[in-house]
């Protein structure tokens, strides 16, 4: 099973060999392996357990002894955290010095299997099942600890605030701040209530540095603060008000002495805080929600307006990365996402622009990010409803479903990609739906997909069937939410919108399998 923030890599850098392999584990299949801060540190993870070797040379030390396979996860994510909380496969940090070792132990033990079926390549199907909390059903719990790789291997459990339960918390957000330092950002279950955290190993406490709630949700957990070398002062984006009723986040300062100073003001946002620069008293952040630019940099490019930066690791210079000239794309539109930007890409709606007879248009109506609060959290417990109202299209095949359904005799044709269709799957959903004869709806979906089942697809068909919608099925057996086949799903959708439109489009050229 694969997800998007999974990866597999493959380096050379020597022709000398040296196997992992820890006694305590035969024929496994290595799960995550990378470098620490400190000369040849390795840690490495098989069967859910921790590995640790002060260099390439020297014996294997197993840190965890917990784990169990798809029950308890140590030191990587679960579907979970992998997907919706870290959006990574790692679930550990390294100390600056490489001393300590940060690591999330999860606990899927009471949450609810998912089954993917098998079809292909065996004479019975077979199948996979991984924990996949459902709206309403047990969530993991999730513990972090640290543990000294120089000292008696020893775990520290941090302590979570009291004002959380432990079964319905997120850790969402895990940095070093100093070796003997942590800022961790804790998140309750209906994301309305966040604390940031500074935790001390020695004594596994956390103090709250920074409460914030909402009566809608909170964006932006995964934020890294930007600290001061003593730990003492931090820089996070937090929402002010700007331009009559409406919030926009903008840079903050925050320390013992001040509690809290607004660096930034107006109706524009600060996208993120790369660094803090204490010898020039300076932060290093982009902004503006279309043209992306560094606020603390003075060389641009008058041609280009949008940019991306990272800084060097002795935080004297930074690099800056034109993406290309003025050029408007779309992406997926979640809650918090954008679809219009001046970032320059070349994907599937650009080809159909400039090679047939057809005007692709995206919107960031109510729900998506960048614009402030209140078009952000105007979704809130109505996702799918006003993004209809705003602009008659938004995340995929969610919303092709549901303006099929309610708006058909206005709309011709739609194709839906892995759609959700029932939110007591993730949630839950109304469809007030409307028959039209004329109607035609193309429905595309991997049978593996981990991330929206296919089981959305067979309640969608279900309902389709009941009421005579014309509909036409595109199923890929084995393959998950990023469909392998891509160049025959293009192949297909520009032909299904040829018939429904009934005019002259041509299917663009295949490429070789070099391009």
């Amino acid at each position: 099973m694969k997800v998007h923030f999974s990866f597999c890599a493959c380096v050379c850098v020597s022709r000398e060999v040296h196997e992992l392999n820890p006694p305590e584990v035969s024929d496994c299949v290595l799960q995550f392996a990378s470098w620490g801060n400190h000369s040849q540190q390795l840690v490495y993870i098989f069967e859910n357990n921790i590995y640790y070797q002060p260099d390439v040379k020297s014996s294997s030390l197993r840190l965890t002894s917990s784990g169990r396979d798809g029950l308890i996860f140590n030191g990587i994510t679960d579907w979970l955290y992998e997907e919706e909380v870290l959006h990574s496969s790692a679930a550990h940090w390294w100390s600056p010095s490489g001393s300590s070792l940060a690591f999330l132990t999860i606990n899927d033990t009471l949450v609810p299997n998912m089954h993917l079926p098998r079809f292909t390549g065996m004479l019975y199907p077979r199948g996979q099942q991984y924990p996949y909390p459902k709206a309403g059903q047990m969530n993991p719990e999730v513990t972090l600890y640290v543990i000294s790789v120089n000292g008696s291997m020893h775990a520290t459990q941090l302590l979570y605030p009291d004002s959380l339960q432990r079964r319905d918390l997120y850790i969402s957000m895990v940095q070093w701040v100093t070796d003997e330092c942590l800022a961790v950002r804790w998140l309750n279950r209906p994301q309305n209530s966040s604390i940031l955290t500074l935790c001390y190993t020695h004594t596994g406490k956390c103090v709250p540095k920074h409460i914030m709630t909402s009566d809608k949700w909170i964006d932006r957990q995964n934020e890294k603060p930007a600290f001061s070398k003593d730990g003492e002062t931090f820089f996070v984006t937090l929402p002010l008000r700007s331009g009559g009723r409406d919030s926009f986040r903008h840079l903050t300062m925050m320390s013992e002495q001040i509690s809290m100073r607004h660096l930034t003001s107006g109706t524009w946002e600060v996208t993120e805080i790369l660094t803090y620069d204490e010898k020039w008293n300076s932060v290093v952040s982009t902004v503006d929600p279309f043209h992306r630019k560094c606020l603390s940099c003075s060389v641009f490019k008058p041609h280009c307006s949008f940019y991306e930066a990272s800084v060097s690791p002795d935080r004297q210079a930074v690099l800056l990365n034109c993406r290309g000239k003025p050029h408007t794309h779309y992406r997926d539109s979640h809650p918090g996402g954008q679809q219009v930007n001046e970032r320059f890409r070349l994907d599937w709606a650009d080809v159909l622009v400039s090679c047939d007879d057809v005007i692709v248009a995206r919107l960031d109506g109510r729900g998506s990010g960048f614009q402030g609060q209140q078009i952000l959290q105007d979704v809130y417990q109505r996702l799918g409803l006003v993004e209809t109202e705003d602009q008659l299209s938004a995340y995929g095949g969610f919303l092709s479903s549901i303006l099929l359904l309610s708006h058909g005799s206005e709309l011709r044709c739609g194709a839906a990609m892995s759609p959700v269709f029932d939110w007591q799957l993730y949630g839950t959903l109304l469809l007030n739906v409307t028959r039209s004869e004329n109607l035609r709806f193309l429905i595309l979906h991997g049978t593996a997909d981990a991330n929206v089942h296919f089981q959305h697809t067979a309640e969608l068909v279900k309902l389709l069937s009941m009421i005579n919608v014309n509909y036409r099925s595109q199923i890929f057996p084995d393959e998950g939410h990023d469909v392998i086949s891509r160049r025959y799903t293009l192949h297909s959708l520009v032909s299904f919108y040829k018939e429904c439109f009934a005019d002259n489009l041509s299917v663009p050229m295949e490429t070789s399998d070099d391009d």
